[in-house]
């Protein structure tokens, strides 16, 4: 539901994969934060849930949320540090992190730092020092992809010609969308932006590459990963 209403057409998020973890030590308390794609409130609970199960020793279990297209829910918890001190600037880590310069638009993301106290205060400043540096540090190094709301156009290939189809495709640019199978054909599906002038090129470009054998079918949009530049 959040899609069909979102303003927005484009935003950045972490690349599909494993939880990304990375540990920063500051004045011998270990700080390990866990960044994990999620588009939901429930996905980003699972990812607490799991953390204090793995962690169970660990004093703190913070957390920051941000999600959907336009950014619109954000959530934090300081999980028993001071007020203010560490889900808040976990949370401003996420919402100020430039993608590209003068641009910030990181969503369906779930960050938890886990904390182990070394035995050494703090203080508040230090502690909103050491819960932004951790998940800035870690941001910085993790994959991003581009997801943008784009045109799905479909084609029906041949089975044994669709791999080296999709192939040639790829190394003209186009972007791929998930491909589907029937008993005759494999559905190559293109997404491409949600214009007639972007529709056009990539319909030329199939029937140069299968001889005007395959005609390209556009349908609706979908929210595609584009590989980040």
């Amino acid at each position: 539901m959040q899609e069909q209403a979102s303003r927005a057409t484009s935003y950045t998020t972490l690349a599909s994969g494993p939880d990304f973890r990375h540990e920063i030590e500051i004045k011998r308390s270990r700080f390990i934060t866990v960044l994990r794609r999620a588009d939901t409130e429930e996905a980003a609970r699972d990812l607490v849930a799991g953390l204090r199960r793995e962690f169970h020793d660990a004093r703190h279990h913070c957390s920051a949320i941000i999600l959907g297209p336009d950014r619109d829910i954000q959530r934090s918890s300081d999980d028993g540090e001071p007020s203010g001190t560490a889900g808040v600037p976990m949370l401003e880590a996420l919402t100020k992190r430039e993608t590209t310069p003068g641009a910030a638009d990181l969503s369906d993301v779930s960050a938890v730092v886990v904390r182990y106290f070394g035995g050494i205060l703090l203080g508040a400043g230090g502690l909103v020092r050491a819960y932004s540096e951790s998940v800035s540090s870690a941001l910085s190094l993790v994959p991003l992809v581009r997801r943008s709301r784009l045109r799905i156009c479909s084609a029906e290939v041949p089975h044994a010609a669709a791999g080296r189809l999709e192939n040639d495709l790829r190394a003209a640019g186009f972007v791929m969308a998930d491909t589907s199978y029937s008993a005759q054909y494999t559905v190559l599906r293109v997404a491409v932006s949600d214009n007639a002038g972007a529709i056009a090129d990539a319909a030329d470009r199939l029937q140069l590459l299968t001889s005007g054998s395959v005609t390209l079918r556009p349908e609706g949009t979908e929210w595609v990963d584009v590989p980040f530049p």
